[in-house]
């Protein structure tokens, strides 16, 4: 059979262009197809999204060759501290203290605008010769045949080639299409999503406050800038979202605080509804799942885009392995391995994010004591504590090769 690619990539976000780069990187041909317009992320202006990168993810960009083209402009965080607090009052002292001093390596991790990593690797995938890039058009259709599957994309063309992954995020076609059924729920919370200037250095400290309502991540942006992500019950997040930005800020002032001194809004304002989305499988005949089409997770520990570049690390070293055996690299047998190295791991992370934020999203005084008694447990414990370390890092369990700086 002919195939006009090795793979297709539904989905053009960040998962997608990054497997796609591993994979043509080790020899096979690869076609994405990104449903929004070419440059539409990629201009100057600062859009106020941004990602927290965990250091083997730093790893992986710098195997794929994007690292040298983002390090200068990406924030390193050097130390993470939680908090208990209420709005208002200030926050406790803090229960929780990771310093990447504490590691085999500094930092614990980066954050890095969405402009500058998306751009990155819209000009690798151009100037990849094994990469064809198809913008404004989506996936519609799909069509397992002997030895490939037969894609229809919303201009009216069909491919054919030997695997379709789905990067085509939580509501995925592709797993819809495969059969591949999904869990999970709403958790009753929006996230407010912000870029915030502040008049003192923040010496790259990345801070958490648990609030009755949602935690609040302070993240750290180059300059004195930070990015924000408010979670909020729906109810008032929908009130805070229509405010005018002057009111927005008097209303996030008692909660972020004064230790950055005065704040002011530095690029657009956001929202985005809370929720858990597990897909069953990962893997189906022709058809694998990454990123959040394969968990959408709750961005209270920062591990959205993490959990899936792990999945692209490992896909890309389980069908780059299986072609240079000579396996059918669609074939179910091998698409399960690949399922077996991430489900288990993103399933158990995303739950214990899950428990994370209910535990913590409430002022019940029982709770409140009993959370604050384990943290301080654990920040009491020296091997503990780093064990925690290591998993934000994304440094622990078996991990692929190009999330060790490797070439697959």
């Amino acid at each position: 059979m002919k195939h006009d690619s090795d793979v297709l990539v539904a989905g053009g976000g960040l998962n997608g262009p990054a497997l796609a780069l591993a994979l043509a990187q080790a020899g096979l041909t690869v076609t994405v197809v990104d449903a929004a317009p070419e440059r539409q992320r990629a201009e100057d202006a600062f859009d106020g999204r941004a990602y927290a990168l965990a250091i083997a993810s730093q790893k992986l960009l710098a195997a794929i060759g994007l690292w040298p083209a983002l390090a200068t402009q990406a924030q390193p965080m050097n130390e993470v501290k939680a908090f208990d607090g209420r709005p208002g009052e200030g926050a406790a002292p803090f229960f929780l203290h990771f310093d990447s001093s504490e590691l085999d390596q500094r930092p614990v991790g980066y954050m890095l605008e969405d402009r500058f990593l998306y751009r990155a690797f819209l000009d690798a995938m151009r100037a990849e010769p094994r990469i064809t890039l198809i913008p404004a058009t989506s996936v519609t259709a799909q069509e397992g045949v002997p030895g490939g599957i037969v894609a229809t994309l919303s201009d009216g063309r069909q491919m054919t080639v030997k695997l379709l992954v789905g990067a085509d995020g939580r509501r995925s076609g592709v797993a819809e299409r495969a059969g591949i059924t999904r869990e999970g729920w709403g958790y009753g919370q929006t996230a407010l999503v912000a870029a915030i200037a502040h008049e003192k250095p923040h010496d790259g400290i990345a801070y958490q406050f648990f609030m009755p309502n949602g935690p609040l991540a302070i993240l750290p942006l180059t300059g004195n800038r930070s990015s924000i992500v408010w979670s909020e019950t729906d109810a008032n997040a929908e009130v805070i979202a229509a405010l005018d930005d002057e009111d927005f800020l008097a209303l996030l002032r008692p909660r972020f605080g004064d230790f950055l001194g005065q704040i002011s809004l530095a690029g657009p304002r956001f929202s985005y509804p809370l929720n858990l989305t597990l897909a069953r499988a990962y893997a189906a005949p022709r058809v694998a799942l990454i990123g959040d089409a394969a968990h959408g997770v709750h961005p209270i520990a920062g591990q959205g885009l993490n959990l899936g570049l792990r999945d692209v690390a490992a896909l890309a070293e389980v069908v780059v392995e299986a072609a240079r055996r000579g396996e059918d690299i669609g074939a179910l047998d091998v698409l399960t391995r690949y399922q077996g190295w991430r489900r288990f791991d993103s399933t158990s992370l995303a739950l214990g994010m899950d428990t994370v934020n209910k535990l913590f999203s409430n002022d019940n005084p029982i709770l409140r004591a009993g959370r604050d008694l384990g943290m301080g447990l654990v920040q009491s414990i020296g091997p503990l504590r780093r064990g925690f370390m290591r998993q934000a890092a994304g440094l622990s369990g078996p991990l692929p090769r190009l999330m060790q700086g490797r070439a697959i």
